[in-house]
């Protein structure tokens, strides 16, 4: 189970950036999106270096003791980096670039002087999970622990500072992802303060090395957690409610097309269904069907059974839609049966009422919720009845 935790959250990340490589690759001008996949890769890569097996492979793979160790904390000083830039350009303004620039330049010296201590210092007793306590006290070693722990946790904080900041200024998604990311990268600040107080308590004498081993890890996998779940909230939660919202009107609609099937079936009106495909194609895929079945049953809708069962309803309830979807499901279900069992009901009995108005999208799933509602097959065929008696 060593390291296991850490490779399913790693290929969850990846996962994600996966699904929009192909929005990155068309939009790839667009610097928020590049940042976001940064920082969801990066977070990704830094679970994937923390995991002990990793750690393992690296040092023995490179022939160097504790490559692993730098090679984690330059990611994860990245990522902080990363995570801060993406509050910058969320937040916008004149001097983004600017200050995205100066941020960038400013981390990428204190990656170069945590590689510089790391040659510098004597590392080579390999320690996996133990590193920063073990070398609290080396010197160069002890200086890039505390630089790279201080450049994360400087991060962290600016980042939940401005995030929490910004986000009483804002409203919707935005605000529900800037609280989520500030919440992640105030647990991230966890992580830096119990890694350092495991430090200083070295450089005291205590062993306190648990605060490294045990609680920083889980620290910084909620913080991970929190913080990419922050980014995708503005990001994805456009696609994600339209997604909802077409997977919703899809299920809906299933009982006016069940009311139909024999229809489309019989005079062969579906499409294929679509293999593999998104909730909007099923949507389309299902409404296009619904419209060939009804076309094909227009010259049976009955329109006096249509204005009788639309002023009883809207009568009944004051609810103008409501009558229509009524309306609607009765002449269609007694077009269907017609259909089934052959016209029992000369033409000019239909009548000459007004044409019911052509439903739209919604007014579809208005349609398939009157369908499924008790009673509305039955008052249909009482209503045909009485119209096929007063036809003779």
């Amino acid at each position: 189970m060593s390291g296991l935790i850490n490779y399913v959250s790693c290929g969850v990340l990846w996962l994600g950036v996966t699904v929009r490589a192909p929005d990155l690759v068309r939009h790839w001008r667009d610097p928020i999106l590049r940042v976001i996949c940064a920082v969801m890769a990066l977070a990704g890569l830094c679970f994937l270096l923390g995991a002990p097996p990793t750690v393992g492979a690296i040092n023995r793979i490179s022939g160097v003791p504790n490559l692993a160790a730098l090679v984690t904390y330059a990611t994860i000083t990245a990522y902080s980096a990363m995570s801060l830039v993406l509050v910058v350009f969320w937040k916008g303004g004149p001097n983004v670039r600017r200050i995205t620039r100066r941020l960038m330049g400013g981390y990428c010296v204190v990656l170069l002087v945590i590689a510089a201590l790391f040659a510098l210092g004597g590392a080579s007793v390999e320690r996996r999970t133990d590193f920063d306590t073990y070398y609290a006290v080396t010197p160069f070693i002890a200086e890039m622990i505390v630089l790279y722990l201080l450049a994360h946790l400087t991060a962290v904080v600016t980042t939940a500072l401005w995030s929490l900041r910004w986000a009483r200024e804002v409203h919707g998604r935005l605000r529900v992802g800037l609280l989520t990311m500030g919440a992640g990268t105030v647990v991230g600040a966890g992580y830096s303060v119990s890694k350092l107080t495991a430090v200083v308590a070295r450089w005291c004498g205590p062993d306190w090395s648990a605060l490294g081993t045990e609680v920083s890890p889980g620290l910084a996998g909620l913080s991970a957690l929190l913080t990419v779940v922050g980014i995708l909230i503005p990001w994805a939660g456009p696609s994600l409610t339209a997604w909802f919202l077409s997977w919703r009107a899809y299920v809906r609609l299933a009982p006016l097309e069940r009311e139909l099937d024999d229809v489309l079936s019989h005079r062969n009106l579906r499409l294929p269904r679509p293999r593999p495909s998104s909730p909007a194609t099923l949507l389309m895929w299902r409404q296009t069907s619904i419209h060939n079945a009804l076309s094909y049953l227009d010259a049976l809708f009955d329109r006096d059974l249509y204005e009788r069962t639309h002023d009883a309803v809207l009568h009944a309830t004051g609810d103008r839609e409501r009558a229509q979807a009524a309306g609607w499901a009765a002449i269609i279900a007694a077009a269907v049966r017609e259909e089934r069992d052959g016209p029992h009901v000369p033409v000019s009995s239909r009548g000459a009422g007004r044409r019911p108005p052509a439903p739209d999208a919604s007014a579809l799933v208005r349609i398939a919720a009157a369908l499924s509602a008790s009673g509305v097959v039955e008052d249909t065929r009482v209503h045909r009845g009485s119209a096929a008696r007063g036809a003779f």
